[in-house]
C-alpha cells in the first residue's frame, strides 16, 4: 500500500514568519509616522513655515499615500507570479533607501518625490506579508498570525515609535532621524530577510504534499496561480465593495490621526514636553484594549461583530469632539476612541477578508483593500483635516468628520456580516 510522503513542518515558524514580519513592519511604520514627528523643523528649513505651513505640510504628509494606493491596487497583480519572500527583501531595501535619502532633501519638491517612493514600495510590500501567512498559517491559526505580523507590528511602532522618534529629532534633528531609520532597514531588515524568512512557495508545497496522496496531489499554489485567471467572483462579488469602503473610512480615521496627532496635541495646549507621550497615548491604549479584545473574539467567534463595533464605537467618539471644549475630554475621546477602535476592527478585519478568499486571490485582495482603504482612505483624511485646519484654525471639526465617516463604514461592515455569519 502507497503511503503519502510526509514533509517537516517548518522549525519556529511563529518567530521565523511572525515575529520576523512584525520586526519589519514595525520599521516600516516608523517610516511613514516619521514625517510627522519632524515636520515642524522640516518646514523651518525648506521654507514653508507660517500661512503656508497648513497646506504644505498636508501635501507633504499625504504625499506616501499617493504612492502607497497606486502600489497597493498594482503590486498584488504585478508580482502574483514572483515569491512573496522576494518582494519583500527587494521593497525593504527600497523604502529603506528612499527613507534615508530623505535626510539629504534641500526643496519640498525632493520631499515630496521621496515620500511618494516610500509609499510605492511600501504598498508593494504589504499585500506579500498576506500571502506568506496565509501559505504558512492554517485557518485556526490566521487570527493569530495576523493580530502577530500586522497588527503588533504596526501599533507597537505608532505607540513606542513617538516615544523613540520625538526625543531623536528634538536631540540630533530630522535628518539624522531619517539616516538612522533608513540604516536599520538597509543593514538589519533586509539581510535578516533574506536568511531566515521562509519562500511562500516552501509553505503552500508542503501543505499541498502533506495533505494529498500522491494519486491525489494537486500542482502547488504557486503553479495553480500562475494559471488562474482572478475574477471578481473570487473577491466575493459586489460584498468585497463593503470590505472594501469599511477600510477606506478605517483609513480615513486611522490616517486623519496619526499623521496630525504630533500636531494635535500641542495645539490643544498641551505642553511641549508632554507631545511624545500623547501622541504615543492612543496606541498605548490600543495594545492594552486588544488582549480583552482578542479574548472576547476568539471565545465568541463574532469577529465581524467586534469589528463592526470599533468602526461605530471609535466613531462616536470621536465625532463627540465638537461637544466639548476642554482639551482634557477631548484628549481622552482621542486616546480611547482610537484605541478602542484599533483594537477592535484590525485584528480581526484581515482574518475577515483572508478567510474569505481563495490563496491565489489574497495578494490582489489585500492590495486592492489596503490600497482603496489605507492609501485612498488617507489621501482623503489628509485633504478634509488640512482644508478644514485652513479654513477654521482648529483639527477638532476634521477630527469630528472623520469620526463621522468611520460610523458609515461600520454599517457598510454590519451589512456585510449580517447574512454571512460564518464571517463572524
Amino acid at each position: 500500500m502507497t503511503t503519502a510522503p510526509t514533509t517537516q513542518p517548518l522549525q519556529h515558524k511563529w518567530l521565523r514568519i511572525g515575529g520576523l514580519l512584525l520586526f519589519g513592519l514595525f520599521f516600516a511604520y516608523l517610516d511613514r509616522s516619521n514625517l510627522s514627528v519632524g515636520i515642524t523643523n522640516i518646514s523651518e528649513d525648506l521654507g514653508f513655515a507660517g500661512e503656508a505651513f497648513a497646506k504644505t505640510s498636508s501635501l507633504t504628509l499625504t504625499a506616501f499615500l499617493f504612492g502607497y494606493l497606486i502600489s497597493n491596487l498594482l503590486g498584488g497583480f504585478l508580482t502574483a507570479r514572483i515569491d512573496a519572500k522576494w518582494i519583500l527583501v527587494a521593497t525593504t531595501a527600497g523604502f529603506s533607501l528612499a527613507t534615508a535619502l530623505i535626510g539629504f532633501a534641500d526643496s519640498v519638491g525632493t520631499l515630496v518625490a521621496l515620500r511618494v517612493a516610500v509609499g510605492i514600495f511600501e504598498g508593494i510590500y504589504w499585500p506579500q506579508q498576506f500571502r506568506i501567512a496565509k501559505a504558512w498559517f492554517d485557518e485556526r491559526e490566521m487570527t493569530r498570525a495576523s493580530a502577530m505580523i500586522q497588527y503588533y507590528g504596526q501599533y507597537l511602532a505608532l505607540a513606542l515609535g513617538f516615544f523613540i522618534l520625538t526625543p531623536l529629532e528634538a536631540s540630533f534633528g530630522w535628518r539624522p532621524m531619517f539616516w538612522v531609520l533608513g540604516a536599520i532597514g538597509l543593514l538589519i531588515v533586509v539581510p535578516l530577510y533574506t536568511k531566515f524568512l521562509p519562500t511562500e512557495s516552501g509553505g503552500t508545497a508542503a501543505r499541498a504534499t502533506a495533505d494529498n496522496s500522491p494519486s491525489e496531489q494537486q500542482p502547488t499554489s504557486v503553479e495553480r496561480t500562475d494559471r488562474k485567471r482572478l475574477s471578481f467572483a473570487d473577491f466575493g462579488g459586489w460584498k468585497f465593495v463593503l470590505i472594501v469602503f469599511s477600510y477606506f473610512t478605517n483609513g480615513m480615521l486611522f490616517w486623519g490621526i496619526t499623521l496630525f496627532i504630533p500636531l494635535v496635541v500641542p495645539a490643544l495646549g498641551f505642553a511641549p514636553n508632554l507631545t511624545g507621550l500623547l501622541s504615543a497615548a492612543p496606541y498605548l491604549a490600543s495594545l492594552l484594549l486588544t488582549i480583552p479584545m482578542m479574548i472576547i473574539s476568539d471565545r465568541t467567534g463574532h469577529r465581524g461583530a467586534i469589528a463592526t463595533s470599533g468602526l461605530i464605537v471609535g466613531g462616536i467618539l470621536l465625532a463627540c469632539l465638537a461637544l466639548t471644549d476642554s482639551p482634557g475630554v477631548q484628549m481622552t475621546l482621542i486616546i480611547i476612541g482610537l484605541g478602542y477602535f484599533t483594537a477592535s476592527y484590525t485584528p480581526n478585519i484581515w482574518a475577515i477578508a483572508t478567510a474569505s478568499v481563495p490563496q491565489h486571490a489574497v495578494g490582489p485582495a489585500s492590495g486592492i483593500i489596503n490600497g482603496f482603504g489605507a492609501g485612498g482612505g488617507g489621501i482623503v483624511a489628509g485633504a478634509l483635516v488640512g482644508a478644514i485646519l485652513s479654513s477654521s484654525g482648529s483639527y477638532v471639526p476634521g477630527l469630528t468628520v472623520l469620526g463621522a465617516a468611520a460610523i458609515l463604514g461600520g454599517i457598510a461592515l454590519l451589512v456585510y456580516i449580517l447574512p454571512h455569519r460564518a464571517a463572524r
